[in-house]
């Protein structure tokens, strides 16, 4: 009877879930900027544990905390030497991870999908995001709720998954249950903070760059044209994944997903590509999707009922670092 919890290191806040024999038992919402302190006491309080599935940022490959390097702290994070020790992206984010790692908590750090082998190596060139690992929570969790309502095992699903967050939007692909490709992060779509795909020119004439400069440019800023290019650059994104990876399921999730100047454009969007289906949440749960899907892989690498899931996804297969990708521009490991 696996104790396990699932994080969501959110813009807007940190999402815990516990499940017990892979049901829902509890669950807390910590504001943004939530101190180290409390979030150690709050798992404190649902020992014993069995596994923290741990906010994983840019990810690592399935890495315990007891086994976490400053390198890998950095990789989770990246955030450039020049950068380091300022308050960047996701409020609290360095702290949280600092505790969990000197804690004697049974904490794992999950892989995005930049580390999965079911994402081709040709579609991880010169990319670094694709699918953080918080998103890869959320294809899990559409994954079950998939499986579950038609009946057949994770292995026999495929569709694809839109997030559309506080501040990236994303977009995943699941193929014969597998993660295979996504247009995620500054890589990906408009977002509603998030100018989306970067220019190279752009990029370089900007330069140089601040993390804080990935949150701006998006829906937010654009002004009245703002909409038309974040529906269109959605549609964009779209067509081309599902050029290469036929699907007719799209799971719709994200805070801002529903938000009233978006969800009839939203939906009529991606209504051109199949039918879109609201994600659904876990029963009793309320707290972001993310947590709920970090909780599930929580679940099936302790052995739990979910263990298809990590078997479907091939977690434990998960290798090497975000930057893989760059190395022919010899990109220094941090």
């Amino acid at each position: 009877m696996p104790r396990v919890v699932g994080t969501d290191p959110g813009t807007g806040s940190l999402d815990l879930l516990l499940l017990v024999d892979g049901e829902v038992a509890d669950q807390v919402r910590l504001p943004p900027r939530a101190t180290p302190a409390l979030l150690i006491e709050q798992l404190d309080r649902w020992q014993p544990l069995d596994l923290i599935a741990g906010p994983s940022g840019y990810g690592l490959p399935l890495v315990r905390a007891a086994e976490v390097t400053a390198r890998d702290l950095r990789l989770m994070t990246l955030v450039r030497p020049d950068e380091r020790g300022r308050s960047l992206g996701v409020g609290g984010f360095s702290g949280w991870l600092d505790a969990l790692v000197t804690s004697d908590l049974p904490v794992v750090f999950l892989p995005g999908g930049i580390h999965l082998p079911t994402i081709p190596a040709h579609r991880k060139l010169l990319t670094v995001d694709r699918g953080t690992a918080d998103k890869v929570a959320v294809a899990a969790l559409a994954l079950r709720r998939d499986a579950e309502g038609r009946g057949r095992p994770p292995s026999e699903s495929t569709f694809a998954v839109v997030e559309i967050g506080s501040a990236f939007s994303a977009i995943l692909v699941i193929e014969n249950g597998a993660l295979v490709d996504a247009s995620a992060g500054s890589a990906g779509p408009i977002g509603v903070r998030s100018s989306g795909l970067w220019d190279g020119e752009a990029a370089y004439w900007l330069g140089p760059l601040s993390k804080q400069d990935l949150f701006r440019g998006g829906l937010d800023d654009l002004g009245p044209i703002g909409l038309g290019a974040f529906l269109e650059s959605l549609r964009k994104h779209l067509s081309g994944l599902r050029d290469l990876t036929a699907f007719d399921r799209i799971y719709l999730s994200g805070s801002a997903a529903t938000r009233p100047d978006l969800a009839s454009g939203v939906q009529e969007t991606l209504a051109r590509f199949g039918r879109v289906v609201a994600l659904d949440t876990l029963p009793g749960a309320w707290v972001k999707h993310a947590a709920q899907g970090a909780a599930l892989l929580a679940d099936g690498l302790a052995g739990g009922r979910h263990a298809d899931l990590v078997d479907s996804l091939r977690l434990r297969e998960a290798s090497g670092t975000a930057l893989d990708g760059l190395a022919c521009f010899d990109a220094e490991i941090p």
